[in-house]
Parts: C-alpha cells; sequence; structure tokens
C-alpha cells in the first residue's frame, strides 16, 4: 500500500497557541516602532517649539502627542496579554478588510504637510488629542479582548461599551480626521473616504462573528448605537 500522506490542516494550526503568538509580533513590533518615534518627535517638539507660541498652543501639542504615546504603549500592552480567541471570522475578505482599515490611512504620512491657520491647526490638534485620549480609554476597558483582526475573545458591554458597540473605532476615525486634516489634499481625502468604508465593512464582519458566538449579543446590539448614539 502506498504511504499514507499527512495533510496540512491550516484550521488547526490558526488554533494552536503558537499561531496565536506568533501572529501577536506583527502588530507588537508596529506599536513599538510607533512609539518610540513618536517619543522622538515629542522631545524635538519641546526642544524647538518656537517661543512666541502661545503657551495654550504648546500644551495641546504636548498634550497630543503624549496621548499618542500612551495609545500605542497600552495597545502594545494589550497585544501582549490579550486572550487567545474563541471564535474567528472565516474566509479572506475579512482579515484582508481589516489590514486595509487599519493601515492604508497611514499612507498619508507620505503627503507634504499644508500650513494651516492657527484655528485650523489647533483644531486639527485638539481633534487628535480627543481621540487618542478616547482611544486610550476604550482599550483600558477593552483590555485582553482587543484585535485587530475579526476574533471573539471576550464580549465587553460595560464602560463605555453601554452606549455604543464599537467606541474604539470612533475614537480612531476622530484623530484620523485631525491628521489628516494637516496633509488635506483631492488624494488623501479620497484614501480618507475608502478607509472610512473598510472600517464599516470591519464593523459588519465583526457583529456577524459576536451573534455567532455569544448567545447575548443579539439583545447588547438591541439596546445599544453602532457607532453614535442617537446617530448611527
Amino acid at each position: 500500500m502506498p504511504p499514507r500522506i499527512a495533510r496540512f490542516d491550516l484550521t488547526n494550526l490558526q488554533q494552536s497557541p503558537a499561531y496565536d503568538a506568533l501572529m501577536r509580533l506583527p502588530l507588537l513590533a508596529w506599536t513599538t516602532v510607533l512609539a518610540i518615534a513618536s517619543a522622538a518627535s515629542l522631545e524635538r517638539y519641546a526642544r524647538n517649539a518656537d517661543l512666541a507660541l502661545p503657551g495654550a498652543v504648546y500644551a495641546v501639542n504636548i498634550a497630543m502627542r503624549l496621548s499618542v504615546i500612551a495609545y500605542l504603549v497600552i495597545l502594545a500592552a494589550t497585544v501582549v496579554t490579550r486572550m487567545a480567541p474563541i471564535g474567528k471570522a472565516r474566509g479572506t475578505e475579512p482579515r484582508i478588510s481589516a489590514l486595509i482599515g487599519t493601515f492604508l490611512i497611514t499612507v498619508v504620512v507620505l503627503f507634504p504637510r499644508r500650513e494651516l491657520s492657527l484655528t485650523a491647526g489647533l483644531v486639527s490638534t485638539l481633534l487628535m488629542l480627543a481621540g487618542d485620549a478616547f482611544a486610550v480609554v476604550v482599550l483600558t476597558r477593552l483590555g485582553r479582548s482587543f484585535s485587530i483582526m475579526p476574533e471573539a475573545r471576550q464580549l465587553v458591554t460595560s464602560g463605555v461599551y453601554r452606549f455604543g458597540r464599537h467606541p474604539l473605532y470612533l475614537a480612531e476615525e476622530v484623530a484620523t480626521i485631525g491628521g489628516v486634516m494637516q496633509v488635506l489634499s483631492v488624494w488623501t481625502a479620497v484614501l480618507l473616504v475608502v478607509q472610512i468604508a473598510f472600517q464599516l465593512r470591519r464593523i459588519r464582519n465583526e457583529e456577524t462573528l459576536l451573534t455567532e458566538v455569544f448567545s447575548d449579543y443579539a439583545i447588547y446590539k438591541k439596546k445599544t448605537a453602532r457607532i453614535i448614539p442617537g446617530i448611527y
């Protein structure tokens, strides 16, 4: 009889602890590099800031940079400590949508910065500060359940999750809009629209998975807004 050939079972591999640990490394490396770069940017700004800059504007800029660093540090911590998933979305589309929704907007750093008026610059900075600060609050509540890919770990319904099912997307989008203002053009506006479209697709994919995994998600879904209470 011919020898039996072992079949490569990708599904079992993806459910293994080793695979889960390996998948943490890219995001951990990315957040660590960004946190180091953000800390270096803060140091340069504090050293080279225009002495004629109003104190309030300087304080907001410092706070914005500190909120970015705090967000990245907490994000890295949740990646390291997160629980193993108990459910994952099927197929490649949910994963592709998650990656594009997360990383596409980072391309805007390649575009030249605009000269904003003091008011527009302050609005941009305040949006980034508010978004990143809110993201820190959300990540603290989400804790070990955080994931970029559509995966189910634990259903979180307390804290800010009492009012909306996806507050982290809201926080990140507020900060993103503030950042895009600083490089605004037709092309960056198109990138922003495409990124938002993929984020909305991610939300639908995640809700489909959570409905399948958690029996009480349907009830939670009826009681809360998707993103903004009273609007959507």
